[in-house]
């Protein structure tokens, strides 16, 4: 018994690349170092028990058996193997990758039980977060529940599901049609129009992004949502401030690049286009009359401007109308030569739209992007007004996901994005039936990652709290097309025991290190590798970085401590 034991702690990691036929087996035990104590070493296979034999001398003969995962083994090819200093390695010729999709076909090809086959379905294969829409709107209809405690959430089933569109889909639009609003009539804005109309949270539709789900409050039970107050619409009537007589429209209410909504006093409203030649004024006191441009060349700075200190500003300018004049729905009052204020065809349409533009500016943070899926966040879709509150499961408190508020407490909109890797489509959860039961933050964030990486060129990534903005977590990308598993390997006595059966997974190998932690110069120091890298800043939840870190030091006792460290980073792997 005493040394037994020993030897059921010896570990084994069956490890292959993409497109490379061959599979390499790492064995290691803590308390061994198999270059000065496994003497007359011999490595050879048992394809009939799908078994790879091991034996040393030690003391006494040694036995290890390793379960071979489902490959196409190369049997007439030898094993090739040696003993390092703190792990055995061998190495073993197949006939065809482990990604060929030959073998990835096994399921349908090997007469196995429906229930074995999902399974090593499941496992073999990467999780794919773009097909969920087809799923579910095949399914018909679909409710939603908590993963932890199985709650249902929604109040009925859920029938109509739309793709989120991606966060730079209105840079798309004007790179492919041009941004001014002359160009093919205007077709560009006239998109943003239809999508953000299109895409707005209502009840009865499910919104899907590849890491969540958008739902509106009212088709969830128990929502302790914040409801909106009759004063905090977030339009251009909310939070505001006056600077002699006209109010600051807020970042929010400012809608699109060339509209701007404001209001004056508590006597109307007037909206106005960026056009040199254009004047505005008060729609009831046609005192109120001045200059666009040059007010705003003055004083605009973002989103807000001032018609306090330009007593010099000209009162009247002749008017030469702008090729963006026709297209922005301008609300404004034209002087003519004569002096007669009249309004124009251009502002009249503009006023029929009013509800249009309105819409716009409520959702302008939707329409730069970072509202659509906050689960793992880039710097560009982010904003320093909007603050994400953690939402609950009603019954058991379980995080489910997120919902934005400006300056802390108006809900922006009135949907909540639940991450799918916390909620499930049927009941039990994680059933065959359950579409997102393959879901996991490690999943999603490996997804996104490495779809960061493919679209950036970037291989290092700077994980932050999406509140504090505080470095959490670091992480290198290294190989991104590995294939991986392991466990404990079985002893020459373990003969009553059944092999167990054992399936490479797609992972991706990282360095990372926990900065949670970090001390003030450690911070500094991890800035200026940020900085020298130009690594990529992402932005998550705390709760879910803590889930990251924690299958991050999981992982890594999977590889030999001579393989754990590299550069002051920690080797381990994500799962696919």
């Amino acid at each position: 018994m005493a040394s037994e034991e020993p030897r059921r702690k010896w570990r084994y990691t069956w490890e292959a690349q993409s497109h490379v036929p061959t599979l390499r087996l790492l064995l290691f035990h803590r308390d061994t170092k198999p270059s000065l104590q496994c003497q007359n070493l011999n490595v050879h296979l048992d394809l009939s028990q799908s078994l790879v034999i091991v034996s040393w001398f030690q003391d006494a003969q040694v036995s290890l058996r390793v379960p071979i995962p489902r490959v196409l083994v190369d049997a007439e090819s030898s094993v090739s193997f040696r003993a390092l200093d703190d792990h055995i390695e061998a190495k073993v010729v197949l006939l065809l990758p482990v990604d060929h999709p030959i073998v990835l076909s096994f399921d349908s090809v090997l007469n196995l039980s429906e229930d074995q086959e999902k399974v090593l379905s499941d496992v073999s294969k990467p999780v794919i977060m773009n097909s969920d829409v087809k799923s579910l709107s095949s399914k018909g209809e679909a409710d939603f529940y908590c993963r932890s405690c199985s709650f249902k959430l929604t109040r009925s089933p859920l029938r109509n599901f739309i793709e989120m569109p991606s966060v730079n889909w209105r840079e798309v639009a004007d790179n492919w049609f041009g941004a001014c609003c002359c160009s093919f009539g205007g077709i560009s804005e006239k998109l943003v129009t239809k999508y953000a109309n299109s895409y707005a949270c209502v009840q009865g539709m499910c919104l899907l992004s590849p890491t969540s789900i958008n739902l509106c409050k009212d088709d969830l039970v128990e929502c302790n949502f914040p409801e909106w107050g009759k004063n905090q619409e977030c339009n251009s009537k909310a939070d505001t401030s006056y600077s002699n007589g006209v109010k600051k429209p807020s970042s929010l209410a400012s809608g699109l690049h060339e509209e701007r909504t404001s209001t004056c006093g508590d006597q109307g409203e007037m909206t106005c286009t960026f056009n040199e030649s254009l004047r505005f004024s008060h729609s009831e006191d046609e005192t109120s009359s001045v200059n666009l441009y040059e007010v705003t060349k003055r004083k605009f700075n973002h989103d807000s401007f001032s018609l306090a200190s330009d007593s010099n500003i000209p009162e009247d300018v002749a008017i030469a109308p702008s090729c963006c004049a026709h297209a922005t729905g301008s609300a404004c009052i034209l002087d003519n030569e004569d002096g007669e204020r009249h309004l124009s065809e251009t502002a009249r349409r503009g006023q029929r739209a009013t509800t249009n533009i309105e819409i716009l500016a409520n959702q302008k943070s939707f329409l730069n992007g970072f509202l659509g899926d906050i689960f793992m966040a880039r710097l560009s879709n982010l904003s320093k007004d909007i603050d994400w509150h953690e939402f609950t499961c009603p019954h058991c408190a379980s995080l489910l996901g997120a919902y934005p508020c400006y300056k802390g407490y108006i809900p922006v909109d009135r949907g909540v994005r639940m991450f799918k890797c916390y909620v499930s489509t049927c009941l039990p959860v994680g059933g065959s039936g359950d579409l997102f039961r393959m879901y996991t933050v490690e999943k999603m964030f490996t997804d996104q990652l490495v779809e960061c990486a493919n679209d950036e060129s970037l291989f290092r990534f700077m994980v932050r709290d999406l509140k504090t903005k505080s470095p959490s977590l670091q992480v290198i990308l290294i190989n991104p097309d590995t294939w991986s598993c392991s466990g404990n390997c079985l002893t020459a006595e373990d003969t009553e025991e059944p092999v167990p059966k054992v399936q490479l997974q797609p992972i991706v190998k990282v360095l990372y290190s926990d900065c949670s932690a970090a001390t003030e110069s450690q911070l500094r120091a991890i800035e200026e590798w940020v900085s020298r890298n130009s690594a990529e800043n992402i932005f998550m939840l705390t709760y879910q970085i803590e889930e990251l870190v924690g299958s991050l030091m999981s992982s890594k006792d999977i590889y030999p401590p001579s393989y754990a460290s590299l550069q002051g980073l920690t080797l381990s792997s994500m799962q696919r």
